[in-house]
């Protein structure tokens, strides 16, 4: 009570200054560094989830073996030539419909609060955005490296250089991340994480069945190769083939990078918008 009448008693100008709320700006190295604690925090929820695990890896060498062998001779004439097609397809498939995760989780997250909790926090406002892009990228190289284990296990064969396919590991991971920014749009304006899984799945089937990821682009009807021909999955596809087993390169390189590029400068703003919103 002493305390409190001797500082009623007091100019304001001799009362002690309220320390400065935390800045919101952080440096590159500082947002480097929280959007890397978000990705570990992100990977490390798989050890109390281990069936995540089990979803990153069983997925893959199910669509492998299912497409190799139930559609392999129907359309590429035998399992061995199809697979050494197919398998370009099914990684640029796998690597979109891992991007859910990305929604789902973010879902999650705005679901229980966590968001809420991050705003207290002196952090950068993306870096929960990306930390969470960046773990996604771990699942992303973990089912790539299962899908072609299991492919060469198989009978894929690469045919190219080892430096052709560390560009195509740098490929799909440059596009994926890019992508991922739709996925994170959608995880934050779904409610729900059930809700991003149907919402996800609607947008992702059709983009990548109607490719060719799966059958060649001459075996369809004309009004769909118009599409097809310029499909960003196709374009990824073609130049995951060309990077593994050779073929055109550059020009479905520079397709695929530019489509990432496209994705992220319309869904990257909108995500973060979304989120100051919602937050």
């Amino acid at each position: 009570m002493t305390l409190d009448r001797t500082l009623a008693g007091r100019p304001a100008a001799d009362l002690p200054a309220a320390p400065p709320p935390p800045s919101r700006r952080a440096t590159p190295a500082q947002w480097a560094s929280q959007s890397l604690t978000m990705a570990w925090r992100s990977l490390v929820q798989i050890k109390h989830n281990p069936s995540e695990l089990l979803d990153l890896s069983i997925q893959p060498i199910m669509f492998v073996l299912l497409f190799t062998f139930v559609f392999g001779g129907a359309i590429g004439g035998s399992t061995d030539a199809y697979l050494q097609f197919s398998l370009g397809g099914l990684i640029a498939q796998n690597a979109l419909f891992l991007t859910v995760y990305t929604a789902t989780g973010l879902a999650t997250d705005l679901q229980k609060g966590t968001f809420d909790r991050f705003r207290s926090l002196p952090i950068a406002r993306s870096a929960p955005l990306s930390g969470r892009i960046m773990g996604d990228v771990v699942r992303q190289l973990w089912s790539l490296v299962v899908l072609l284990a299991v492919g060469v296990a198989l009978g894929f064969r690469i045919t190219t250089s080892p430096l052709a396919v560390l560009a195509a590991f740098g490929l799909l991971v440059a596009f994926t991340v890019a992508f991922s920014w739709t996925s994170v749009l959608l995880g934050v304006l779904a409610r729900d994480p059930e809700k991003v899984q149907i919402y996800g799945f609607t947008v992702l089937f059709p983009l990548t069945f109607a490719s060719n990821a799966f059958a060649p682009t001459q075996t369809m009807p004309d009004w769909l190769q118009a599409w097809v021909s310029i499909n960003p999955v196709t374009r990824l596809a073609d130049a995951l083939r060309g990077l593994l087993v050779g073929g055109p390169v550059a020009a479905n390189v520079v397709a695929t990078l530019l489509w990432g590029v496209a994705f992220a400068a319309v869904f990257g703003p909108l995500a973060v918008w979304a989120l100051r919103t919602r937050v």
